[in-house]
C-alpha cells in the first residue's frame, strides 16, 4: 500500500444489527485498503455482508439498531465516528455510491434532471444554467444517447440499463475520489453490463478515482478488478491481487466459488455445474468461533481448522484466513465433489 495514494483504510470494522433485543454480527473485523486508480472487488454469495460493509462505510445505518466499531479512515478522518452533518459533506462530494437497485434508489415522483441536480445543489454553488449543463454532460458521459430528453423523464420511463446509468451519473456528479459500486450490473444483459463497466473504467481514468466494486459475478471481477477480497459470513477469508486470487486460490471458499463458474471445456448440455453445498448462515445462526465455512466442507478434518482463524500471508500481498487451506489445497478436485 502506497500511503500517498491511499484513499480509504478499514481497520477492524464490525457491524452488528439488533434483532429482538440482541445484537448479531453481520460484518466482523474487516481490514481493507483502497488506493487511487485502483478497483477493489469484494466478492461472495448473497448474505455474506458485502452490501452491509458498503453502507457501514457510508454511515447509512440507524444507530438505534446498529452497533459499529473499528476505523474507516478517509482523508484523515474516521467515517465511523463522524456526525451526520459532517458525513453529509463527504457523501456525494468525496464518496459516491452506486446503489444495487436503481429503481428503488430513484424517486419515482421526480424528473431525472431534478434528481441529479440535488447533489449539485447540496455540494456546489452552481447556477441553474450551470447545473443544467452539468446534468447533460453527465448523462452524455454515462452513455445516454438522448440526454436532453432523458433529463425530463421520470424513472419509470427508462429501461433498467438507463436507470443504472442515471444512478452512476448521480454518484459521479461531483467527481468523487472514491466510488462504491454495489452490484452495478445486476439484472442487466451482458451487452449493457459491458457498457456499464466501460463507463466505470472511463470515470476512474478521468478522475483517478478508487472504486470498491461489490459483486457476486466473478467474470466481471476477472475483467475489471486490480485487487480482490473474498467475503464469507461477514469476514474477509482471502485477499490479494486478481492474478493471485484467481490464479492461485487458497481458501476452500474461494476455490469453491471459482469452481461454481462455468468452465471453458464444459458441455453445457450434459455437464452439471458445480454447486457449493449448504448455504450462508443467517446472522442469527452464525457460528461465533472457528472457521465459519467448515460446516460446508465436512471432508476437511476438524484439526485442519483454527479455533480462532486469523489471516496468514501465503505470498507478498496474498492473505488467507485459517490454516485449513493447507489441507484443502493439495486435494485433487474430484475428491471434494461431495
Amino acid at each position: 500500500m502506497n500511503e500517498e495514494n491511499e484513499l480509504l483504510k478499514l481497520t477492524d470494522v464490525s457491524t452488528a444489527f439488533k434483532i429482538d433485543g440482541q445484537y448479531y454480527p453481520a460484518v466482523s473485523h474487516v481490514d481493507l485498503e483502497v488506493e487511487k486508480d485502483e478497483i477493489l472487488a469484494i466478492v461472495g454469495e448473497s448474505g455474506c455482508g458485502k452490501s452491509t460493509l458498503a453502507t457501514t462505510i457510508m454511515g447509512l445505518h440507524d444507530p438505534q439498531t446498529t452497533q459499529i466499531s473499528g476505523q474507516a479512515v478517509f482523508a484523515g478522518q474516521n467515517l465511523l465516528e463522524m456526525k451526520e452533518e459532517d458525513l453529509n459533506d463527504i457523501r456525494g462530494a468525496k464518496i459516491g455510491m452506486i446503489f444495487q437497485d436503481p429503481l428503488s434508489a430513484l424517486n419515482p415522483l421526480k424528473r431525472i434532471e431534478d434528481q441529479i441536480s440535488e447533489v449539485l445543489d447540496y455540494h456546489t454553488g452552481m447556477s441553474s444554467e450551470e447545473k443544467h449543463a452539468r446534468v447533460i454532460e453527465l448523462l452524455n458521459q454515462v452513455g445516454i444517447l438522448e440526454p436532453q430528453r432523458t433529463a425530463h423523464q421520470f424513472p419509470h420511463e427508462l429501461s433498467g440499463g438507463m436507470r443504472q446509468r442515471v444512478i452512476i451519473a448521480i454518484a459521479i456528479a461531483c467527481k468523487p475520489d472514491l466510488i462504491i459500486a454495489d452490484e452495478p450490473t445486476t439484472a442487466l444483459d451482458v451487452t449493457i453490463q459491458a457498457q456499464i463497466l466501460d463507463v466505470l473504467r472511463d470515470i476512474q481514468a478521468e478522475n483517478h478515482a478508487g472504486i470498491i466494486l461489490i459483486t457476486h459475478d466473478l467474470g466481471v471481477v476477472a475483467e475489471t478488478a486490480d485487487e480482490v477480497a473474498v467475503m464469507y459470513a461477514g469476514e474477509i477469508v482471502e485477499r490479494g491481487t486478481t492474478a493471485q486470487v484467481f490464479g492461485d486460490p487458497k481458501h476452500p471458499y474461494t476455490r469453491s466459488l471459482l469452481r461454481s463458474m462455468p468452465q471453458g471445456d464444459m458441455d453445457v448440455l450434459h455437464d452439471d455445474l458445480y454447486v457449493i453445498a449448504g448455504s450462508v448462515p443467517s446472522i442469527e445462526k452464525m457460528p461465533q468461533t472457528g472457521d465459519k465455512f467448515a460446516p460446508r466442507i465436512p471432508w476437511i478434518k476438524a484439526s485442519a481448522h483454527e479455533e480462532e482463524p486469523t489471516m496468514h500471508e501465503v505470498a507478498p500481498g496474498h492473505q488467507v484466513r485459517c490454516t485449513c487451506y493447507q489441507d484443502f489445497y493439495f486435494q485433487r478436485l474430484e475428491d471434494v465433489d461431495q
